[in-house]
C-alpha cells in the first residue's frame, strides 16, 4: 500500500495506491475502539481524584435530577458557540413544558475582544428579551451546599424592585465550587475574550447586569450538558447522561459522590448520593497518544487558535469537520505531478482557513442518499457505517467500493448511482465554486467518499465517548454488553 508520500511523484495509476492509504489512516477497528473507550474510563477516574487534568471531570454541585413532575417558569441565558439564546421555560409538571426563547448573534469581534464587552452583550440580550417578553420567573430555590446564606438570599438588591433570578447555561470549562459559582478554565469553539480565564463567570455576569442597573440576579450555572441531561430527564421521565455533538462537543452524566474523591470532606461529599459530574471529554487525550491522528489532523491542530488542546474535540465536532475534509481534498488536488481532483485547480473558497462548511459534508450525503430505500445488488458493506444528515450519526452503508471494482471507476456504478454522483457533483461546483469543466463524476465520487471518511471516524469516537460513560456507572461491560439487560437506559443528546 503506498505511503502518503505518494501525493508527490503520484501518477494515474498511483492514484488508487494514494486513496487506499489515506483510506487505512481514518479506519478504526474493533481493538482499536476498545483501547480508546479505556483510555477515556482511565482519565475519567484520573478526573474524579484530582484536579488540574485536561478531562476535568468537574462537580456541577447539581445532585438530583428531574422526573417530569416539576412546575414553574424559569429563565435562562445559554452560551454555546455562534449563537446566545434567552430563554423563558415554563415547566407544566406532566414531563411537557412550553418554551419562549430569542437568539442572539455573537460576532467573532466579541469571542475574542474583552470579556467585559461580551458579558455587557450578554446583559444586553437579556435587557432586550425581557423587554419584548415581560415575564414572572419563580424564585430560585436554595444552593444546599452554599455557607451562611441560600441563593435566595443573592436576590437581596438595593432598592425594592425585585431581582429577576436566572441560570446560566455556560458551554465552556470552569471549575465549579458551588451551584451558583465557578471560574471560567479555558475557552473552545473559537473563543479567546480577553481576561475571563481564572475569573468566576457568574461574578462576570453579575458585574454586567450591575454596570446595565438590570435587577436579574444569577442563581445557578450549568453546562449546556448538564441542560441536555436535565431536560431529558424531565420529558423521559431520568436520563444518566447529557452529551453535545455540535460546533463542539462534551457530556455529562450522573456519578455517585462517592466516586468523586477530589472533593475530600466537602460538605457536598458528606451530603453522599448523585452529583452529575461534566466530563469536559473534549480535551480527551490532548497528547494524542490513543486517537487516531493523521496529517491532516495535525494541520488543524497548528492552525487552530488552541493548537494541543481539546484534541477529541478537532476530531468529531461540526466546527472541525468540514476543515479535515478539506485538507484531504487540498492534497488531492496539490498532488504531483499527477493531480487526483478538479484538474488540479482549486478555488479561493477551498484555499480558506475553514472555508468549507461541515454542512456541506452533509448536504452531499443527503444527496446521495435521497431516494436510496434500499442497496443495489452491487453494493457491498465495506466500512459498516457512514455519516448521515448528521456529520456524527451512523448507519450502515452501502460502499461504492468492492473487491473488483473501485468506487472511482464511475462507469461501472448504475445508472442510478450515476444520478447520484451527478446530484454531488452539482454540490461540489455550486459550494466549492469550481468550474464546471474541472470537477468530473469520479471527482464528486472521491468528495463522497471523503467525507464519509471523516464524519465515519466522527461518528466511531463519539461513540466511544458514550461508550465509556455506561461502562464507568455499570450499564454496560467493556467490550460488549449491556448490564442488567432489563434496564433502560436513556441519554439526552444536543446537536
Amino acid at each position: 500500500m503506498a505511503p502518503i508520500s505518494a501525493l508527490i511523484g503520484s501518477t494515474e495509476d498511483s492514484a488508487r495506491q494514494i486513496l487506499d492509504a489515506i483510506e487505512s489512516q481514518f479506519q478504526l477497528s474493533d481493538d482499536a475502539l476498545v483501547r480508546i473507550t479505556d483510555q477515556f474510563l482511565k482519565d475519567f477516574r484520573l478526573g474524579l481524584s484530582e484536579y488540574n487534568h485536561p478531562m476535568a471531570m468537574i462537580p456541577t454541585f447539581v445532585t438530583g435530577v428531574p422526573n417530569g413532575s416539576e412546575t414553574g417558569t424559569f429563565l435562562a441565558l445559554d452560551l454555546g458557540g455562534t449563537n446566545l439564546r434567552v430563554c423563558e421555560v415554563q415547566l407544566k409538571g406532566n414531563h411537557q413544558f412550553t418554551l419562549r426563547q430569542q437568539k442572539y448573534r455573537v460576532s467573532e469581534a466579541l469571542k475574542t475582544g474583552e470579556a467585559t464587552a461580551l458579558f455587557d452583550y450578554l446583559a444586553d440580550s437579556v435587557d432586550a428579551f425581557l423587554t419584548e417578553f415581560p415575564s414572572s420567573p419563580n424564585s430560585a430555590p436554595p444552593d444546599p451546599f452554599a455557607t451562611g446564606s441560600s441563593a435566595l438570599d443573592l436576590l437581596d438588591t438595593s432598592d425594592s424592585s425585585p431581582a429577576v433570578p436566572l441560570g446560566l447555561t455556560f458551554s465552556f470549562p470552569v471549575e465549579q465550587t458551588a451551584l451558583n459559582r465557578g471560574k471560567v478554565l479555558t475557552w473552545t469553539k473559537g473563543f479567546s475574550a480577553k481576561n475571563a480565564i481564572g475569573h468566576d463567570v457568574v461574578q462576570l455576569l453579575q458585574d454586567a447586569f450591575d454596570r446595565k442597573h438590570l435587577h436579574v440576579r444569577c442563581v445557578a450555572l450549568v453546562n449546556d450538558t448538564v441542560g441536555a441531561l436535565l431536560s431529558r430527564a424531565y420529558t423521559a421521565g431520568g436520563c444518566i447522561l447529557g452529551s453535545i455533538f455540535g460546533t463542539g462537543t462534551n457530556g455529562a452524566y450522573v456519578e455517585k459522590v462517592e466516586n468523586i474523591t477530589k472533593l475530600g470532606d466537602s460538605p457536598a461529599r458528606k451530603h453522599g448520593g448523585d452529583m452529575v459530574v461534566n466530563t469536559e471529554w473534549g480535551a480527551f487525550n490532548n497528547t494524542r497518544t490513543t486517537l487516531p491522528t493523521t496529517p491532516y489532523d495535525n494541520k488543524l491542530d497548528r492552525e487552530s487558535i488552541n493548537p494541543r488542546l481539546q484534541a477529541f474535540e478537532k476530531f468529531i465536532s461540526g466546527m472541525y469537520l468540514g476543515e479535515i475534509t478539506r485538507n484531504i481534498i487540498l492534497s488531492l488536488i496539490d498532488a504531483a505531478p499527477y493531480p487526483i481532483l478538479f484538474n488540479g485547480r482549486a478555488s479561493a473558497l477551498l484555499n480558506k482557513h475553514y472555508g468549507l462548511d461541515t454542512a456541506v459534508m452533509s448536504e452531499i450525503e443527503q444527496a446521495w442518499e435521497n431516494g436510496r430505500d434500499q442497496p443495489s445488488s452491487n453494493d457491498k458493506l465495506v466500512n459498516g457505517s457512514h455519516a448521515i444528515s448528521n456529520a456524527s450519526a451512523a448507519h450502515p452503508h452501502p460502499s461504492l467500493s468492492t473487491p473488483t471494482r473501485h468506487f472511482t471507476e464511475v462507469d461501472k456504478l448504475s445508472p442510478e448511482d450515476r444520478s447520484r454522483l451527478e446530484r454531488i457533483r452539482n454540490i461540489v461546483i455550486q459550494r466549492f465554486a469550481l468550474d464546471a469543466a474541472d470537477v468530473t463524476l469520479r471527482d464528486a465520487a472521491i468528495v463522497h467518499w471523503t467525507s464519509c471518511l471523516v464524519a465515519n471516524r466522527a461518528a466511531k469516537l463519539s461513540g466511544c465517548a458514550i461508550a465509556a460513560v455506561l461502562v464507568q456507572t455499570e450499564k454496560a461491560k467493556l467490550g460488549g454488553g449491556f448490564v442488567p439487560k432489563d434496564e433502560k437506559i436513556t441519554i439526552g443528546v444536543d446537536v
